[in-house]
């Protein structure tokens, strides 16, 4: 019996355990306006998600930090962690503080826009 190489399975991308649509439970957008550079606080409340879940991971990970960085520190879509940290704050694990208001000086926002590139970069 001749053993065949199967080269191409050597260099397929590992497959994920879980579909995004399945963490989500096919939500594609967030009930809560969450701009990805809307930094977030975490609220003392009694009880966490599982620890083990996303949700947990989210938490864990979410203090002092924008919506983009938790997207990139839990290696989740920004899709996929908008909806969940929606559901968080709805559920008052998480608030979302105000970045930029519409009366916000110019100097107000170059701070935003170089602390969004700084935080870019140290990615």
């Amino acid at each position: 019996m001749v053993a065949l190489e199967n080269d191409w399975e050597d260099d397929a991308p590992p497959a994920r355990s879980v579909r995004p649509y399945t963490l989500t439970a096919g939500r594609t957008r967030a009930r809560v306006d969450l701009p990805v550079e809307a930094v977030l606080e975490l609220q003392p409340l009694a009880g966490r998600p599982d620890p083990h879940g996303l949700s947990g991971r989210i938490l864990e990970v979410a203090a002092g930090q924008s919506v983009a960085e938790v997207s990139a520190r839990v290696r989740q879509p920004i899709g996929v962690v908008r909806v969940l940290l929606g559901d968080l704050v709805e559920q008052g694990y998480v608030k979302v503080r105000a970045t930029l208001d519409e009366d916000a000086s110019m100097d107000e926002r170059r701070d935003l826009i170089e602390r969004t590139l700084r935080g870019l970069r140290s990615l």
